[in-house]
């Protein structure tokens, strides 16, 4: 029987990590940039975000293949998928965006945090659905027993 490994855990430890990072750090770029893009009309914030979401995908997909799955080569291939597990999430919560600003709006006394109070909220999907995303998409690793069985299959000249 072979011991529990527990490198399960120390790389879901290091994915909070990297995430919990990369929350911050996206969620300033967001903001950063709503307070930048607030002259360019209401919808500002919507140019904020899709950019915001280019530049904190692109910073945690290097966290997460350094620190987190810590996978080599691939930086291509690894960057796109990384970019489609976020793109799903990402596509939800731009979707998601303009109807929580409008209500939070209407309800807010300061309406005119609406849009960083709902780029908070719907940030949650995003963590969420992004661990498993990555783990089993973006960075997938073939198991080592089918790197041996694949290797015990290989003709030998």
């Amino acid at each position: 029987m072979k011991p529990l490994s527990h490198k399960p855990v120390e790389q879901f430890v290091r994915y909070i990590l990297v995430g919990g990072f990369n929350t911050v750090f996206g969620y300033s770029v967001f903001a950063l940039l709503t307070w930048s893009f607030r002259g360019l009309g209401s919808y500002s914030y919507m140019y904020a975000a899709v950019l915001a979401n280019f530049i904190a995908i692109t910073a945690a997909f290097l966290g997460y293949k350094w620190f987190v799955f810590r996978t080599r080569g691939n930086y291509l291939i690894e960057w796109i998928r990384c970019f489609g597990v976020y793109g799903v999430s990402s596509l939800i919560g731009l979707a998601g965006l303009p109807i929580l600003v409008t209500i939070l709006r209407h309800t807010l006394h300061r309406p005119e945090l609406a849009p960083y109070i709902a780029g908070a909220l719907l940030m949650t999907v995003t963590v969420l659905f992004s661990f498993f995303g990555h783990k089993n998409f973006s960075f997938r690793q073939k198991p080592v027993e089918e790197d041996a069985k694949s290797d015990s299959e290989t003709p030998s000249a």
